[in-house]
Formats: structure tokens, C-alpha cells, sequence
């Protein structure tokens, strides 16, 4: 089972600052982590033209990585049909930068929680965008990963299909697909309030990728959470705490046994932190974390 890794204690370098460049990452990781791939997120190369994606893509490997799996957040919940259509485009151009860089597997999400939208209205508007892009991936030989999600650093609110009932309802809807599967996050369901393992054992056969995360609560509960997500700012609450995997409050030894009972051998995406101080530090010991974890379960 291949392990990956994703920047988040460094976004906003990456992202905001400019302080750091993609290819700094890239060093960073080759250099001091065990890690077999990167994830990247799909905000940190939207402006690359297709050569300079080719170019991205040989620097990677030329480092001895991969960049299996690409992080992209669509909000398919807009309110206007051409806010919708735009991005299903970006959607579409995720998946094209996913296969520019040898990627097999792109993000896919239903979009923000938006006030006064119904649940009917909201599966209403999210399953035909996701099943717009479905031509897409099959296309590019890019297999679209619904991920039950907490909520993207730039969204005000959390994610619509966040809870299991509403995340297995859209499922449902869009049906047993070639190019759909699942990328499980365990920290999300517990931020619904939540048994991750619940989950995991409702949608096991369909998981092709996972996010290795770890949470916990800093000055508050999970029900203070859902109040300050009730009135919401923007990006993540200051009560939630990404942690260094294995020291949350995830069960690594039940997740792992229970995907290995199902036939899981895909990517595994270490998401620790959103600090840069000790981020490095930090990816470090969950990398650690998660080899020994992956080879006691037999998923080396």
C-alpha cells in the first residue's frame, strides 16, 4: 500500500504568501520523508499551461515520487446554474491536470452546506454535476474520489453530504460507476459526531484512496464545534486541531484491519497539520506512524 502526502501545514506558504514554491514541497519530501508520492492540491497548479505540467511532472519523478492523487474542492450546491456549470469546468480542469501528472485519482466533493437549501434541493443540483464530469475521467483514465468532507479552507461553511446518511444518499444516487469511488477520511466523520468505522464498514468495497488524518479538539467539544459551524467564519474553526497521526483520536488498528478484510491496496495521503512550525517535524513522525501501522496489517 503506497503512501502519500499532502501540504497542508504549508498552504498557506504555498498558497497566500508565496513564500514557498511547489517544487520547494517537492524537495522537502523527497528529501526528509517516507513517503512514496504527493498528493497536490489543485489551487497550487491551476495557472500551469500543459508544458509546464510535463515539466512539474518530471521534476516529481525525478525525485523518485509520484503524484497519484490530486485534492480539488467544487461547490456543486451554487444556488445559479451557470455558477454550477463553472464549476463543473473546474472540475474538468482537474481532472486534465490530474492525468498531466501521472495522476490516477482527483477529489470530488458536493459542495458548502448553503442556508435554506433543502436536502432534495441539494442532491438535486450536486448529482448531475458530479455525473457531468463522469465522461471526463473516463477520458483521461482518471478515477473521481468522493470524499466524506469536513470543509474546504475556503469555504464558510461545511460540507453539504458531510453527514453518513446524506454522504451514503448521494452514493446511492449516482450509483455503482466505473470511475467513481471513495476516499475515506476518517477525522471528518468524527467532526459529524460520528463512529468513523461505522462508516468505513458501510462503503469498504468502494474506498480506492484514504487521507491519513488525526484530530482533536482544542478549548471546546464536538457540540461547541456545530455551534460556531451554526454562525460560520471563514475555513476551519479555531477549536479544531489537525494532529500528528496515531496521537488523535482515530483507531488506526480498527481501520486498517478493516480495510485490509476488504482487498484495499490503494493510496494512503498523510493530511497532518496546519502549522509550519515543526510541520516537517510533524509529517515525520506520522510518515513513521503509518509505515509501521501499514505493515503490522499487512498493507505494506
Amino acid at each position: 500500500m503506497p503512501l502519500a502526502a499532502f501540504p497542508k501545514c504549508y498552504l498557506d506558504a504555498l498558497l497566500v504568501q508565496r513564500t514557498m514554491r511547489v517544487e520547494t514541497w517537492i524537495d522537502l519530501a523527497a528529501e526528509h520523508l517516507d513517503v512514496d508520492g504527493l498528493e497536490l492540491y489543485s489551487r497550487l497548479v491551476a495557472d500551469r499551461s500543459d508544458g509546464e505540467l510535463a515539466a512539474l511532472r518530471t521534476y516529481i519523478e525525478s525525485r523518485g515520487l509520484a503524484m497519484p492523487m490530486m485534492c480539488h474542492s467544487p461547490d456543486f450546491t451554487l444556488a445559479e446554474a451557470d455558477a454550477r456549470r463553472r464549476e463543473v469546468d473546474r472540475q474538468r480542469a482537474a481532472i486534465r491536470m490530474t492525468a498531466a501528472l501521472g495522476g490516477r485519482w482527483c477529489r470530488v466533493l458536493s459542495g458548502q452546506s448553503r442556508p435554506g437549501m433543502t436536502r432534495d434541493q441539494g442532491l438535486e443540483r450536486v448529482v448531475p454535476c458530479i455525473e457531468a464530469v463522469l465522461p471526463d475521467a473516463a477520458e483521461h483514465g482518471v478515477v473521481l474520489i468522493l470524499e466524506n468532507h469536513y470543509k474546504d479552507g475556503a469555504w464558510e461553511r461545511p460540507e453539504f453530504a458531510q453527514r453518513r446518511e446524506l454522504f451514503l444518499e448521494l452514493l446511492e444516487r449516482l450509483g455503482d460507476q466505473p470511475w467513481l469511488g471513495i476516499n475515506f477520511d476518517p477525522s471528518n466523520a468524527l467532526i459529524a459526531g460520528e463512529d468513523p468505522l461505522e462508516l468505513l464498514d458501510a462503503v469498504k468495497h468502494r474506498v480506492v484512496t484514504m487521507h491519513a488524518s488525526d484530530r482533536y479538539l482544542e478549548g471546546g467539544t464536538l457540540e461547541d464545534l456545530r455551534r460556531v459551524e451554526a454562525d460560520p467564519k471563514l475555513g476551519y474553526s479555531s477549536l479544531l486541531r489537525h494532529g500528528v497521526i496515531g496521537e488523535g483520536l482515530n483507531d488506526y488498528d480498527r481501520i486498517f484491519a478493516t480495510l485490509h478484510a476488504a482487498g484495499f491496496r490503494g493510496w494512503v495521503s498523510i493530511e497532518d497539520g496546519a502549522d509550519p512550525e515543526g510541520g516537517l517535524e510533524r509529517l515525520q513522525r506520522s510518515a513513521r506512524f503509518m509505515r509501521a501501522k501499514m505493515a503490522e496489517h499487512g498493507l505494506p
